[in-house]
């Protein structure tokens, strides 16, 4: 039996909504280049020093997430969080 590819970007999505105060204002888009899908995260301004976090640790914590992720559907994902 095989399991469904992970939907990686809800994952984010998901993770976000919870760090922040505002969480109707998060936007995750999905842009796909030559062999990386690059996940775009977008929050509120006031909200950005919640996602990053103490010396980038949460944002370290997303990318890590990504990583199991990327290693589980073998496919290789990057996050830019944007201002």
């Amino acid at each position: 039996m095989t399991e469904p590819a992970p939907d990686v970007r809800a994952l984010i999505e998901h993770v976000a909504k919870a760090l922040v105060d505002a969480p109707d204002q998060v936007l995750v888009n999905e842009i796909q280049e030559d062999e990386i899908t690059v996940l775009e995260l977008e929050v509120a301004e006031t909200d950005l020093g919640r996602v990053i976090g103490r010396q980038g640790r949460n944002a370290r914590a997303l990318r890590t997430l990504l990583s199991a992720a990327s290693a589980r559907c073998d496919r290789r994902f990057e996050l830019e969080i944007l201002e």
